[in-house]
C-alpha cells in the first residue's frame, strides 16, 4: 500500500510572534507604549499598576488590559481609576497571547492613549514564551516567594527588560535575601535593569518612574 506523508505541523510560537509584531505596529501607529507586566500571583502586579496610574494619570493617558483566568476582578480595580480597561479571560490557558491581545486592542481607544499596561496571568512559566506586542517586558517578584525564585525560573528573566524585587520591607520576616535575588537576575540576564521595591513604603518607586519615562521617550522617537 502506497502512503504519502502530509506535513501538518504548525509553529504556534512563530505565528504568535507574527501577530505580536502586528500588535506592536498598531500601537506605534497610535503613539502608544505598551508594558507587559508579568509575575506570580501575589507578587504585586496589580497594585504596581494602580499606583502608577495614580502617579502618572495627570500627565499621561493610560489604558489597561487585565488578563487572567477570570479577568473581571483585576479589571474592576483598574476601572476604579477611570481609565479605559479591557478584561481578557484566558479560561484554562495560563498566559495571554498575541491573538487575545489583538482583540483587546480593537476595543481600546488607542488614539486617546499614551501608555498601555498589560497585566499577564499570574505565573512565571507560561507567559515567558509569548510576545504580545509590548515594548517592554517587566517581571515582578516578591521576597515572599523565596529568594531562590529567580534562579528557579531563568527563562522569564532572560527575556525581561526589568525585574522588580518587591515587598522588600518584609524580607527579614520571611528570611529572604533581596540582594541575592538581584544578583541571580543579573547572572541570568546581564543587560537587565533590576530594582528593589516596596509598594508599602514607596522604596524604589521613583526608579520605576524613571524606567517608564525612559521607555516612553525612546518609543516616541521611533
Amino acid at each position: 500500500m502506497h502512503t504519502t506523508e502530509i506535513p501538518i505541523g504548525y509553529d504556534v510560537l512563530a505565528a504568535n510572534s507574527e501577530l505580536a509584531r502586528s500588535n506592536r505596529h498598531k500601537l506605534e501607529k497610535h503613539g502608544v507604549t505598551a508594558f507587559n507586566i508579568m509575575g506570580a500571583i501575589g507578587s504585586g502586579k496589580t497594585l504596581l499598576i494602580e499606583k502608577t496610574i495614580e502617579r502618572l494619570g495627570k500627565r499621561h493617558r493610560i489604558g489597561a488590559i487585565a488578563g487572567d483566568v477570570v479577568a473581571r476582578i483585576d479589571a474592576a480595580r483598574f476601572e476604579k481609576h477611570k481609565i479605559p480597561t479591557i478584561g481578557l479571560n484566558t479560561g484554562k490557558e495560563c498566559h495571554l497571547d498575541a491573538h487575545l491581545v489583538e482583540h483587546g486592542l480593537e476595543k481600546l481607544p488607542l488614539d486617546s492613549l499614551d501608555i498601555l499596561f498589560i497585566e499577564n496571568v499570574g505565573n512565571l512559566i507560561c507567559p515567558a514564551d509569548y510576545e504580545l506586542g509590548e515594548h517592554k517586558r517587566v517581571v515582578v517578584v516578591s521576597v515572599s516567594e523565596g529568594d531562590d525564585i529567580v534562579e528557579k525560573h531563568p527563562v522569564i528573566f532572560s527575556t525581561a527588560d526589568l525585574i522588580i524585587v518587591n515587598k522588600i520591607d518584609i524580607a527579614d520576616a520571611v528570611n529572604a535575601d533581596a540582594d541575592k535575588m538581584v544578583r541571580d537576575a543579573r547572572l541570568i540576564n546581564p543587560r537587565i535593569d533590576v530594582l528593589k521595591m516596596s509598594l508599602k513604603t514607596g522604596d524604589g518607586f521613583d526608579e520605576w518612574m524613571d524606567f517608564l519615562n525612559r521607555s516612553i521617550k525612546k518609543n516616541s522617537s521611533l
